[in-house]
């Protein structure tokens, strides 16, 4: 069964970044009575991210980089442990994801797996995220990584056990890491292929 929403407004808050839009709509209920909502929607485009493993090493890459909302929340001075990822802008995710891994981590990726797709924050948010996973070696290092011009980031290569603990520890609060790397543990990624 699909929403029936009547929009009633439509105001574009602001255009600064990326857009804010807020929305008043009536929805239709089961029963055929409506109820009016306010809601504000943020569209920052759709993004890719991807889990890098080692079997042979039993590890993961992931990055740290600062991150605004989380100092905003007072939360670990920014910084936030997470894996590698990016806005499609106009490329496909797979595209997209493979540019980030050498930008981020400075590793060409191989063959990449896209296990899903998913909304992070619905409530607000209109980005949807292709999750991909992907193995890598040494060899396959191409650059030292840290992102482009605007960005500051640290390649981490963790021991995949220890990246686990680091979600109970409260290390990694990252939903996207927290999914992969769950993900990874759930489906044997990282056993003996």
């Amino acid at each position: 069964m699909s929403a029936k929403i009547e929009i009633i407004s439509n105001k574009l808050l602001s255009d600064n970044w990326f857009t804010l839009r807020n929305y008043t709509y009536d929805l239709v209920r089961q029963d055929g009575s409506k109820i009016r909502h306010k809601r504000e929607v943020y569209d920052r485009g759709h993004g890719a991210t991807i889990l890098l493993f080692s079997r042979r090493k039993k590890s993961v890459l992931l990055v740290r980089q600062f991150r605004m909302p989380i100092y905003a929340n007072g939360d670990n001075d920014g910084m936030l442990i997470e894996t590698c990822a990016g806005l499609l802008d106009d490329d496909s995710p797979e595209d997209c994801i493979r540019k980030e891994a050498i930008e981020e981590t400075g590793y060409q990726v191989g063959k990449v797996e896209k296990l899903f797709e998913l909304y992070m924050s619905p409530g607000g948010v209109t980005e949807l995220i292709h999750f991909f996973a992907a193995e890598y070696d040494d060899d396959s290092r191409n650059n030292e990584g840290g992102g482009v011009e605007d960005e500051d980031i640290d390649v981490l290569e963790v021991p995949f056990d220890k990246a686990l603990e680091m979600i109970k520890s409260g290390e990694i609060k990252d939903g996207k890491a927290v999914i992969l790397l769950q993900y990874a543990q759930l489906n044997g990624l990282l056993d003996a292929g």
